[in-house]
């Protein structure tokens, strides 16, 4: 599952800079913030609550 939701976030963000004006300076600071949130207290509570919102949509929540 953490494969597939990596690669789908990787494809929006290279649509948002290919089309939306997302420049690569914001999502390179992004990607930083998401690597010091895995490493904190808060990576826990996320990933649950993204479980939970990925179980919701699949219909088995």
């Amino acid at each position: 599952m953490n494969l597939s939701v990596v690669g789908i976030l990787s494809v929006l963000v290279f649509v948002l800079c290919r089309y939306a004006g997302l420049r690569i300076s914001h999502a390179a600071v992004c990607v930083v913030l998401g690597f010091y949130l895995a490493s904190s207290s808060m990576a826990g509570p996320i990933s649950e609550a993204m479980s939970g919102l990925f179980d919701v949509i699949q219909g088995q929540g």
